[in-house]
């Protein structure tokens, strides 16, 4: 099988069920987000791999990896409201709550705004959040125009919380400060 297939050379593309729409339709982005967020993902991964304090943070990672590919297949099939046919699970959420919480037990409270960075592996994790939130914001617009499962809209909030969580950890781990966001007393441009 050929990787193109020359349907899409117009601008338009092919959902699940068969129908075809513009590729600038918020079906598409919305999906397209979560599939570069994933993207994002294996990149993390492949950046901690060979770091056994981060074998847990992996795993999850890869978790993570499965339930957006679902999660994507349900922004691509308009017709899984209708055949009652959700993809995306409460239960999936709750999975990422028990991850948030049971990371959080190893992180001191946070008491200010942190800038994104430290070392690389939070700094990437910082960006995963940023595209996360990207999607979800599609996913939002998306809903204000068509029905969708609203758990889609929950998961894409909590792996952002996720993210946000995984990239202190990584510093933690690593003996890296979060970088706390400070005003400067020199900021004009607050006045």
């Amino acid at each position: 099988m050929k990787i193109y297939t020359k349907t899409g050379d117009k601008g338009d593309t092919g959902l699940i069920d068969g129908s075809r729409i513009s590729k600038a339709d918020l079906r598409i982005i919305a999906y397209g987000e979560v599939d570069e967020a994933n993207s994002h993902i294996g990149l993390i991964i492949s950046n901690i791999e060979k770091n056994s304090i981060f074998d847990d943070v992996k795993k999850i990672l890869l978790n993570v990896q499965q339930d957006l590919f679902v999660l994507g297949a349900e922004l691509a099939n308009p017709n899984t409201l209708k055949d009652d046919n959700m993809l995306v699970k409460r239960e999936m959420i709750s999975t990422i709550e028990k991850y948030i919480d049971n990371f959080e037990f190893e992180l001191a409270p946070i008491s200010n705004f942190i800038l994104p960075g430290g070392s690389i592996e939070s700094s990437l994790l910082h960006i995963c959040r940023t595209v996360v939130r990207r999607a979800e914001t599609s996913a939002v617009a998306l809903a204000k125009e068509q029905k969708i499962n609203q758990e889609i809209l929950t998961y894409l909030n909590r792996i952002s919380d996720l993210f946000f969580v995984l990239a202190r950890l990584t510093n933690k781990r690593q003996k890296r400060n979060d970088i706390p966001w400070k005003l400067n007393s020199d900021s004009s441009r607050f006045k």
